[in-house]
């Protein structure tokens, strides 16, 4: 691994953003575990369900990896996701799977909808899936509401809205924001006529071990600090390098939370 400031952001700069996958940084970049376990909850429900839709698959990374650990999945399985570069790298990872990949139209951030929100229209009929899933993408609750079947059921999982670890380790000013939390979530879910049946919440912490994935990290979730551009303004980093080789590392927060919801 590079060690001084120059190579580890050319590093940084260089490392694609398309697909989703962290386990390049494996060893650099850690986070703590919540309670639940996103994947475990996806493969009780979809063990007895027909069809399965995954929202903003990314690069197709964890449904693939999902799939190939599981004994069956639902005959069924479609992926949507919304960034053009993504699609076809999603594309040919779930091919041999047997699971097409269709670019969707991206909803707004939930904390952004309006109460009728347009966008995030989703491209199939009404009641087409047993279950959704969505694991850290925005979506718009009334589509998913529509596309699922009755007595479908819904899983999700996101970030909380609060990044004010990486503002503060960036010496960028934090301003609080309208939440995007379990409560926010559940709100739209229940007014788009689902039942929220389970959830929860916790407190991740994500180690950095270096400003190369620190900053590839902020390119990847670049509406952490959008103040921060690392390829326009790589030197932004240099406070956190500093600090890095003090500390030997640097430690942020941030929330995560799930639900589960039913089409009655």
């Amino acid at each position: 691994m590079p060690a001084d400031f120059d190579a580890l952001v050319a590093e940084a700069l260089a490392e694609p953003t398309e697909g989703w996958n962290f386990a390049r940084f494996a060893g650099r970049m850690r986070s703590t575990n919540p309670s639940w376990r996103y994947w475990d909850l996806v493969a009780e429900a979809a063990a007895s369900a027909p069809s399965l839709l995954d929202l903003g698959t990314g690069g197709g990374e964890q449904l693939a990896g999902f799939c190939e650990g599981v004994v069956s999945r639902p005959p069924l399985t479609v992926a949507t996701e919304s960034w053009p570069p993504n699609v076809p790298v999603a594309g040919r990872r779930l091919a041999p799977l047997g699971i097409p990949v269709v670019h969707a139209e991206g909803a707004p951030r939930n904390d952004e909808q309006a109460p009728d929100e347009l966008r995030g229209r989703l491209p199939f009929r009404d009641g087409a899936f047993a279950l959704v899933i969505d694991r850290h993408e925005a979506f718009n609750a009334r589509e998913v509401a529509r596309v699922l079947a009755p007595h479908g059921l819904f899983i999700t999982q996101h970030v909380g809205s609060d990044y004010r670890d990486l503002h503060n380790l960036l010496d960028e000013p934090w301003t609080p924001v309208a939440p995007v939390d379990h409560a926010l979530v559940a709100r739209q879910v229940t007014a788009a006529g689902l039942t929220v049946e389970e959830g929860g919440d916790a407190e991740v912490v994500l180690t950095f071990a270096d400003v190369g994935v620190l900053g590839w990290y902020l390119r990847q979730v670049s509406w952490a600090v959008p103040t921060v551009d690392v390829e326009r303004d790589p030197g932004r980093l240099r406070a956190a390098h500093e600090r890095i080789l003090a500390d030997g590392q640097v430690r942020v927060r941030q929330r995560q939370f799930w639900l589960r919801a039913v089409k009655r």
